[in-house]
């Protein structure tokens, strides 16, 4: 295997509460991207799922042909996105609940935390928010709750691991101001339960526009299109052994122009009439990795597509000639990145496995079959 490939896992396809509250009984994430229009003549919309149609995550049988879809395109495993919001709140858990009590399927599995705000934002750009749930950080009390929630999968057989510890990749660690003290807790729960200890691994922009203080507050830089070596260290120092790292706005700010880029992403947020802007993916993704991204703890992102239509309509980037052979492409420039790196650390992180509403996923769909997984299968195995 030339690289262990982790795909990021979307269970946000079965009903809940909180979005029945917010959206009407019955809402997943299939409901805007079966609505999703085409934005220009020649736009793919909707994307339309193949062998596994529209399907719920409760069903246990849509669970293992999901894996082994993986499996055979030579993906490690699945990495469940987990919401833990503060004071024992939680949503989308019943799914990875499930695996995690039943055995099934039995393929490797980790989970990273999206410490971030639910809102309807998410899902509707219309300038209105309602906060569906409010990503807060308690204190000690609650790190120690947290872990204690996800210490049995930790222990699981089936969990993943670099250097012989659970990985726990974290969404936005700029937003968590007490992140060293939550890391140093869980590293001393860690060996009082058993473990060597828990490889942090913080999902971060190579390429971007936020520096964290002292204080932990946030302020905006210029951002530094020829080096991530700052970026890289100042997240290392927080506690974190490694880093996912992500080229998408380092590759677009190359493409388009730095401050053009910037600019148009403003306009576009503010002024949601305005067309479509278009990344001709071949080209974006030339721009992908940083040279620091050779490191040997820093794990590049690979993105099969990018279309964000069916959740923002117009208000984002569309990439287009998003084609398997070009995600082939895209794969052999990631490997060089991680070539002659020891086994454990020959890591690329998949954006994502099952990502619809963004455009980013592998699952076969009506346009391209199997077309993802098998330049997955062609290159990585």
């Amino acid at each position: 295997m030339k690289a262990r490939v982790i795909a990021y896992y979307l269970p946000q396809f079965y009903p809940i509460p909180e979005n029945d509250e917010a959206w009407g009984p019955g809402f997943t994430e299939w409901i805007n991207v079966a609505k999703a229009k085409p934005q220009f003549r020649g736009h793919y919309q909707p994307h339309i799922p193949a062998d596994l149609s529209f399907y719920d995550l409760r069903v246990p049988e849509v669970r293992e042909k999901q894996a082994q879809m993986a499996k055979d395109a030579g993906v490690e495993g699945f990495c469940y996105w987990h919401y833990w919001f503060g004071n024992g709140k939680m949503l989308l858990q019943d799914v990875f609940q499930e695996v995690l009590a039943s055995g099934k399927p039995d393929f490797p599995f980790c989970l990273a935390w999206a410490n971030h705000d639910w809102t309807t934002k998410t899902w509707k750009n219309d300038g209105k928010k309602m906060m569906i749930a409010k990503q807060t950080y308690p204190g000690e009390k609650d790190y120690i709750a947290h872990f204690n929630y996800v210490l049995p999968a930790f222990k699981d057989h089936r969990y993943i691991t670099i250097d012989d510890m659970p990985i726990f990749p974290i969404f936005d660690p700029y937003a968590f101001q007490d992140i060293t003290n939550f890391i140093q807790k869980w590293q001393e729960l860690a060996k009082m339960n058993g473990l060597k200890g828990i490889y942090f691994i913080a999902i971060i922009n190579s390429t971007t526009t936020m520096q964290r203080k002292e204080d932990g507050s946030i302020e905006r830089v210029l951002p530094n299109l020829n080096s991530s070596k700052k970026v890289y260290e100042d997240i290392l120092s927080l506690g974190f052994q490694g880093i996912n790292s992500i080229g998408k706005s380092r590759a677009e700010m190359i493409t388009q122009g730095k401050f053009l880029r910037i600019l148009s992403m403003v306009a576009h947020k503010r002024l949601p009439f305005l067309p479509s802007l278009k990344y001709n993916y071949p080209k974006v993704v030339k721009n992908f990795f940083a040279p620091e991204d050779s490191w040997s703890n820093v794990y590049p992102t690979i993105l099969p597509q990018w279309d964000r239509t069916p959740r923002a309509a117009n208000s984002e980037g569309i990439y287009i000639n998003a084609t398997p052979e070009n995600f082939k492409t895209h794969i052999k420039d990631a490997l060089k990145f991680i070539d002659g790196r020891d086994e454990q650390h020959k890591v690329l992180f998949l954006r994502s496995w099952n990502e619809w509403g963004e455009g980013n996923y592998v699952e076969p769909d009506s346009k391209y079959g199997h077309g993802f997984l098998e330049a997955l299968k062609d290159t990585i195995i």
